[in-house]
């Protein structure tokens, strides 16, 4: 082992954050946490720290937030459900207030849908409701909640199963929906494959579709088109 690999056994000498993304693409460069050891994690941390450059990881589990040094830990705002973690935050962006909001399915997708939520928090996106288990089964949960999400502009939305969710919503807003698929069904669920493909050959026109579970993604989509507009 050389001399700049850490005592853990996990390089850091390759690191090369992105620290000016933001400003060529209009959001920043995000940490994904999973499969990083801790040494490379404080590495990144402590540049973060030392530039005073707020900092975005996702992914990152419970453990592995324990793991990591104090000093590395000790700035943290972090959020067990969603598994993100933020060293600062964004001031609020202009116009923002009242543009988004996400919905989930139900209650097995929150950790996506928390994802999508916090990422916009920490880009400055205030005022985000996070409407939950407003799944197909029970449709007048969502009805129930129409009115309050006809005034959004972007709506991120997660549901596994058979994704029905995202046509239904998209039917009844004007605004944009961003369909999540998430991981969450029995058998032929397939991870989130049918989801997926719900989404993609989904009857309302305009939806747009992110990978699976990636909530991350659809948060900053919705970041640019709140910046485009």
């Amino acid at each position: 082992m050389s001399a700049s690999d850490d005592h853990r056994g996990a390089s850091t000498e390759w690191l090369q954050f992105d620290w000016d993304r933001g400003a060529r693409t209009g959001v920043g460069e995000a940490v994904l946490a999973s499969g990083k050891s801790a040494a490379q994690l404080e590495v990144i941390v402590g540049q973060a720290d030392e530039r005073g450059h707020p900092l975005l990881l996702t992914r990152l589990e419970a453990a592995a937030a324990e793991a990591l040094a104090p000093m590395a830990r000790q700035p943290f705002d972090y959020d067990a459900v969603s598994r993100t973690a933020f060293l600062g935050q964004h001031p609020e962006r202009p116009g923002s207030a009242g543009a988004a909001a996400v919905v989930a399915a139900g209650s097995s997708d929150l950790p996506v849908a928390s994802e999508a939520r916090r990422t916009l928090e920490f880009w400055g996106v205030r005022d985000v409701p996070l409407v939950g288990d407003v799944g197909v089964a029970g449709l007048w949960r969502l009805l129930e909640r129409v009115d309050e999400l006809r005034e959004r502009r972007v709506l991120i939305a997660v549901a596994g199963m058979e994704g029905a969710l995202f046509s239904v919503l998209a039917g009844l807003v004007g605004g944009l929906v961003i369909a999540v698929p998430s991981s969450v069904g029995y058998g032929v669920s397939a991870a989130g494959e049918v989801a997926l493909k719900s989404a993609l050959a989904s009857c309302a026109p305009g939806v747009v579709t992110v990978n699976i579970d990636n909530g991350y993604g659809a948060a900053c989509a919705a970041l640019k088109l709140m910046r485009a507009s």
